[in-house]
């Protein structure tokens, strides 16, 4: 069996797109996967399965939340060592404030079209005085921001982006506390 992390983007945000972490957990099971784990209420969904295909695992999830919830599904999901390599891929690695540090987790690659809409954006931030940095390592968008998320023009730019809409982003202390849930 492989471990893996499911990504839910936008569920329980302002009182919005409400998916309850037990039923979560519950439809989890009822799809046979095991070691069915969450970790706080933004949906992230650390479980065994015997499937392999992460995209393929990713579309089941869409379909099931959607269904069951009724709120879209938006799931990525990582395997354990892919998640170990986008620890490794860290470009800030010496970013000592882990919520000024976003990995924003993708269903596949970047197209040539995408990278050019980060880019665009990094330049209309950074017209705009903005110091905060973005950098893209496969599937992964690395967003840091020193003055938080929140402020960034950085973000703000990126968020119009089909980028960052086709992804779902998590800070880095969520990061590294989903990878010690995958090695319990």
């Amino acid at each position: 069996m492989r471990t893996h992390v499911a990504l839910l983007r936008g569920i329980n945000v302002g009182g919005k797109n409400k998916v309850p972490m037990t039923d979560l957990r519950e439809l989890m099971t009822s799809l046979g996967h095991a070691d069915v784990k969450t970790y706080i209420q933004s949906g992230n969904v650390v479980f065994t399965s015997d499937d392999t295909d992460t995209a393929k695992l990713a579309e089941v999830l869409d379909e099931k939340v959607t269904e069951r919830f009724g709120v879209p599904g938006h799931v990525v999901v990582v395997a354990r060592d892919e998640l170990a390599q986008v620890i490794a891929d860290n470009p800030y690695p010496d970013e000592p404030d882990p919520k000024a540090l976003h990995a924003v987790f993708r269903k596949s690659d970047l197209t040539a079209d995408d990278l050019a809409r980060v880019e665009t954006a990094r330049q209309r931030a950074a017209a705009k005085d903005c110091q905060d940095e973005v950098t893209v390592v496969g599937r992964t968008l690395f967003l840091h921001t020193p003055d938080g998320l929140g402020r960034s023009e950085l973000a703000a730019q990126l968020s119009r982006t089909s980028s960052m809409k086709a992804g779902t982003a998590r800070n880095w202390a969520t990061v590294t506390k989903l990878m010690a849930m995958l090695d319990e």
